[in-house]
């Protein structure tokens, strides 16, 4: 059974052949305007609402494709490591189409999405202390137990599955200025570069990670993968290196980079709350933080941020509450 699939190409082409799979199971998301934030950064500033989704994040969109696929294939198992969003899209889709799921998670990882995962009827495993030391017990298992390895990056299926939600976008939005995406592993933000820059290469791209864990930024900005510490407590960032398959698609097509303290990442999650009455996760809530940091960049665009999950565990919705004192002019 291969490692994972590199031998299908990622191109809108295949974002449109996915998009008619993945509305067999979904619809597509929100996309909402939200007046307040127009007014505080003086932008025209729309929501996409992945926090909709089944799973609550954007990659259940990637998880129907490339069960879909293996489906058509005749997989019986899978095998991934996640820190929680990419797992539950893994464990949920592929429960939809009958196909047994492992998932590979760190000790002590957030534990309302292991409780997701484990909801689905999928096998859960907890093994070490990062995202990284979770992907080793997955290259020990995956050809022991013959599971095909649905990599959280390198799948192609994945990242044309992730690429709906940017043509959902930019058939709302055609005169579209900017998005702004987090990067964890990278798969929305390479999927938004397939998509967007095929239909409009104007579109500025700009992606946002935590300063704990900035393994992709430091690969964007040498121009090769770098590893890097990785201690944010926000899952949807927690990857210590860059992934090869999504770097080599964004690493030359982002306007620029955001890097957030974890007291950032905090205070995204209140002011999503406070300003669209959702309650969204670190990475998720970011990229709202990230546009009041873009605020002079952004100034008369018309931009889309994405909210990319809400599977934020309780302690942590409210240490964002309790520790946020927005700053003057945040709120008005």
């Amino acid at each position: 059974m291969p490692q994972h699939n590199q031998k299908y190409p990622i191109s809108l082409t295949e974002v449109l052949r996915a998009k008619k799979i993945v509305y067999d199971y979904l619809i597509p998301t929100q996309l909402t305007r939200y007046s307040e934030l127009c007014s505080l950064l003086d932008a025209e500033i729309y929501i996409k609402h992945e926090n909709h989704n089944p799973t609550g994040t954007f990659k259940v969109r990637g998880g129907i494709n490339v069960m879909h696929h293996l489906d058509q294939a005749g997989v019986q198992g899978v095998i991934t490591f996640s820190t929680g969003n990419h797992g539950l899209s893994v464990a949920t889709t592929a429960s939809w189409f009958g196909i047994d799921a492992t998932i590979v998670v760190p000790e002590k990882n957030n534990p309302a999405k292991n409780r997701k995962i484990q909801a689905t009827g999928a096998q859960l495993i907890e093994a070490g202390t990062t995202f990284e030391e979770a992907s080793k017990v997955v290259e020990e298992i995956v050809d022991e137990k013959n599971l095909y390895y649905v990599h959280p990056a390198n799948e192609p299926h994945l990242i044309n599955g992730v690429g709906t939600e940017f043509l959902e976008i930019i058939e709302k939005l055609p005169d579209l200025d900017a998005v702004i995406v987090p990067i964890g592993a990278g798969s929305e933000a390479a999927a938004a570069v397939t998509v967007l820059k095929a239909i409009n290469p104007g579109i500025a791209i700009y992606a946002v990670q935590a300063e704990s864990s900035n393994a992709a930024y430091l690969s964007w900005k040498s121009g090769k993968i770098q590893s890097a510490p990785n201690s944010t407590f926000a899952g949807g960032f927690a990857t210590g290196t860059g992934y090869e398959m999504p770097f080599s698609i964004y690493k030359d097509s982002l306007e620029d980079f955001v890097i957030l303290s974890e007291a950032e990442i905090y205070e995204g999650i209140a002011l999503a709350g406070y300003y669209t009455q959702n309650y969204v996760e670190g990475a998720g809530a970011s990229t709202l933080m990230a546009a009041i940091k873009l605020q002079e960049k952004l100034k008369g665009k018309k931009v889309a941020l994405q909210f990319s999950g809400c599977n934020a565990s309780p302690e942590e919705i409210q240490r964002a509450y309790a520790l946020s004192a927005f700053r003057e002019g945040y709120i008005k």
